[in-house]
Parts: C-alpha cells; sequence; structure tokens
C-alpha cells in the first residue's frame, strides 16, 4: 500500500499545489500532509509511515520558491564586486581632490540596485562600504580624511564608511522601481544613477559631521561655517561630477540590459 501510495505522490503533491488547498488523507496505516504556503508558491508533504508503533517521517519537498536572485543576477553582483574591488585598489575609480576623493564607485552600486534591486544594491553598497572603509588603513588607494578618522575613533570610522553605502545601495534599488513605474527602465536607471549618487554624497556627510562634529579635526575643517555650508563648500564639486556621471551611466545600463533582457519593462 505504501510503495502504490509513493508512486503516486508526485500526482497529489502538484494536484495540491496548484489548487493550493490544504489536505489531510488518512488511509488506515499512512497519513499525508500537504501544508499550503501563505505566498502559495511552497508546498511541503509529509508523509507518516506507521509500522509497529514506529513513525517512519518521509519528507518529500516540491517547492516553487521565489529565490533572491536569478543567475543573471549573480552574475551581474560578482561583475559588480569585482569592479569595486578594481575601483577601490587601482587609481581607475578614484579622482582624488583636496582631501576628498571623486569616486566612481558609485556606478556599480546603482548597477546592482537597478538589476538585482534594493536587495543586490545593498550587497554591493556594502562591499564599497568595506573597502572605503580598508582605504582608510592605507588599503588600496589611501585617503587621507579616513586615516585621519580612524586615528580618532576606528568604530565610528567604520559606521561612517560602511553604512550609509549600504543604505546607499538599497535606496538605489527602491528608485528604480519606483521610477520605472511612473515612466520606463531608462528614466527609472537615470533616477536611480542620480539617487546613488546624491544619497552617497548626503549620507556619507551627514554621518561625517554626526559622528566627528565635534573633535578638533573637523572643527578646524568647519571654521565658522554652519553645516549646510559647509557640507555644500567641502563636497559641491565632487558630488555634481558623481551625480552626473551615475544618471547618465544608470540610465544608459538600463536601456542596456533592458535590452539584453536581463531586466523587465519597456524603455521608452
Amino acid at each position: 500500500m505504501f510503495s502504490e501510495f509513493w508512486e503516486n505522490s508526485a500526482h497529489f503533491a502538484e494536484k495540491a499545489r496548484k489548487s493550493a488547498l490544504k489536505q489531510i488523507l488518512t488511509p488506515s496505516s499512512l497519513t499525508l500532509h500537504t501544508a499550503q504556503g501563505k505566498d502559495r508558491e511552497r508546498a511541503l508533504y509529509c508523509i507518516l509511515h506507521r509500522r509497529n508503533n514506529n513513525i517512519k517521517e518521509v519528507f518529500v519537498m516540491k517547492t516553487n520558491v521565489k529565490k533572491p536572485f536569478n543567475v543573471r543576477q549573480l552574475v551581474v553582483l560578482g561583475l559588480m564586486t569585482a569592479l569595486v574591488m578594481i575601483f577601490s585598489f587601482t587609481p581607475i575609480g578614484s579622482i582624488p581632490v583636496g582631501p576628498l576623493v571623486i569616486t566612481l564607485n558609485v556606478i556599480p552600486v546603482a548597477v546592482a540596485g537597478i538589476t538585482c534591486g534594493p536587495l543586490g544594491g545593498g550587497i554591493i553598497g556594502g562591499v564599497f562600504g568595506l573597502f572605503s572603509f580598508l582605504q582608510c588603513i592605507n588599503i588600496g588607494v589611501p585617503s587621507a580624511m579616513g586615516a585621519a578618522l580612524f586615528d580618532i575613533n576606528p568604530f565610528f570610522a567604520f559606521v561612517q564608511r560602511f553604512l550609509p553605502r549600504v543604505l546607499v545601495g538599497i535606496i538605489a534599488g527602491y528608485s528604480f522601481r519606483a521610477a520605472r513605474k511612473l515612466s520606463n527602465n531608462g528614466v527609472g536607471g537615470a533616477v536611480a544613477g542620480f539617487m546613488t549618487a546624491f544619497s552617497n554624497t548626503a549620507l556619507f556627510m551627514t554621518a561625517l559631521v554626526l559622528l566627528f562634529g565635534n573633535t578638533g579635526y573637523m572643527e578646524e575643517k568647519m571654521g565658522s561655517k554652519n553645516v549646510i555650508w559647509f557640507i555644500i563648500t567641502f563636497v559641491g564639486f565632487n558630488a555634481v561630477v558623481e551625480m552626473i556621471v551615475a544618471t547618465i551611466v544608470g540610465s544608459a545600463v538600463a536601456i542596456g540590459l533592458t535590452k539584453a533582457g536581463i531586466i523587465k519593462g519597456k524603455t521608452a
């Protein structure tokens, strides 16, 4: 009896999954529990076989659970991680301007957000933040400001370099989703690119002022300026360049990936 039912278990499982029903079938010595997931994409089939008062459980998992990333998205994440590493360890992605650096690392973060959503953007943003922190200890392209902040408080330096970049990637993903619904993927990519660069500057400087604003290093930099004017004069040129580049690249990437079939939607 068990062998006959086992042969037909796949049929019962598929039928239960498609109809999204919860069934309990109770032959004399066999109980089949079919539990349907809340999202109606997951089904767990537990066959309990009772023989001589011993309970043997056999689990057959038939699932259509949505994975966070498909194969193409995983490839994109790998490529963006490699690009962040190249930008962080070579002068290619960093243009020093005084104590600050115009960084191109916002571009792979924007691409990840466009292609892989908020989660993918947050992951690449975290990679960006990690390598940004390593630059504080002269791993990769050195950062004069990062080194100074690390000497003041290593933990705050890590938070100031890492956390804003994770949030930047998440913002990129949600910005693209929102903009593409209102227009198309090309506009969505442009908005995502712009928001990536804008939020990178805004969150980076906000964390800098909040965590190090009362230190001698920052008081010397700020002088008699208020916070808003200090941020504008300190990173104004850097921010504008990053926003322009990220906006153009974000739109081009979104259009290209749409035509390639990697992301869904329309380009115009």
